[in-house]
């Protein structure tokens, strides 16, 4: 059985308050494989992820949505840490302009890192799905978002996967577990006492998880295109009420009408701004959707 763990490091917007960090998610894939990455790295993201419980070494990878400090500002501290308690494996940073920003980084102070660092540009123009990151269990995916500077935002999309169906295997004389199995996974076919048998006659398909971020945007196409059928979409509700395109954020109306266009299943508001330290206003509004909440640093969800 697989599973997709989202942490959320961080929730706030641009100031951080005593309850909110500035923007991070932990999302961890277990399957035959496990897989780490970190959607966004705000100032203080290492010490969330130590107080979360959390490993910085298992990170595989890390997505920065934009180039503004509240989504990036943690990665200087983070990679020092990783070189520190020596870091091997290498480390790909995808974001907008990655090959301009990330080498910028790398040269603040004196310090040498013993382990690679691979900035991956992200595109940030037109309405093209790019895939970044493919394993046989799943993608990765970017599109670009309006925001009003280089932005993008990422799917995290599970593969559907084929399962054996033991009452039809049983059905063609097949045994509960053996090698057979392994075979006609990989191959479609076999043959089993003298049958023909093809992985379509003995199993179901089950679709894949979906988990999509947006980092900071106003509502777009590309966002209806790339959220559609989630099962899970964490969005920028920076306000309440729309304020305006200036803003270059989405509103709570504007995340709702999205979860609703996109056949979401569940939806998580996020990057809060500071003025609703109370939130009771919120909650009044939200209290209508079963299927929405807010988030709130160190709030886990497993789908």
């Amino acid at each position: 059985m697989t599973q997709i763990e989202v942490t959320f490091l961080g929730t706030t917007a641009a100031i951080p308050t005593k309850d909110r960090n500035h923007a991070a998610i932990y999302l961890r894939y277990q399957s035959e494989q496990e897989y780490t990455c970190l959607l966004d790295c705000g100032e203080g993201t290492q010490r969330q992820i130590f107080s979360a419980g959390l490993n910085f070494m298992r990170i595989n990878d890390i997505f920065i949505t934009h180039w503004h400090a509240d989504h990036f500002a943690g990665l200087l501290g983070l990679m020092e840490t990783m070189n520190l308690e020596d870091r091997t494996k290498p480390l790909t940073i995808f974001a907008p302009e990655a090959e301009k920003f990330v080498p910028m980084l790398l040269e603040i102070g004196y310090s040498t890192k013993n382990f690679k660092i691979i900035p991956r540009n992200v595109e940030f123009e037109g309405t093209r799905l790019e895939k970044l990151v493919e394993t046989p269990e799943f993608i990765i995916a970017a599109m670009p978002m309006k925001h009003g500077i280089p932005a993008a935002a990422y799917a995290f999309m599970e593969k559907d996967r084929v399962k054996i169906d033991k009452i039809k295997a049983k059905n063609f004389g097949m045994p509960a577990t053996g090698p057979v199995y392994k075979k006609i996974k990989s191959e479609g076919i076999t043959v089993f006492h003298g049958k023909e048998i093809k992985l379509e006659d003995i199993s179901i398909s089950e679709k894949g998880k979906k988990v999509v971020y947006s980092g900071d945007t106003l509502p777009n196409k590309n966002m209806v295109s790339l959220a559609e059928n989630a099962d899970l979409l964490i969005h920028d509700s920076t306000f309440l009420t729309e304020m305006g395109a200036g803003y270059k954020h989405a509103s709570f109306d504007d995340v709702m009408k999205l979860a609703h266009q996109t056949k979401s299943k569940s939806v998580v508001l996020t990057h809060i701004s500071r003025r609703y330290q109370d939130m009771d206003e919120i909650k009044e509004k939200i209290k209508n959707y079963p299927n929405a909440r807010i988030a709130r640093d160190f709030m886990k969800i497993t789908i």
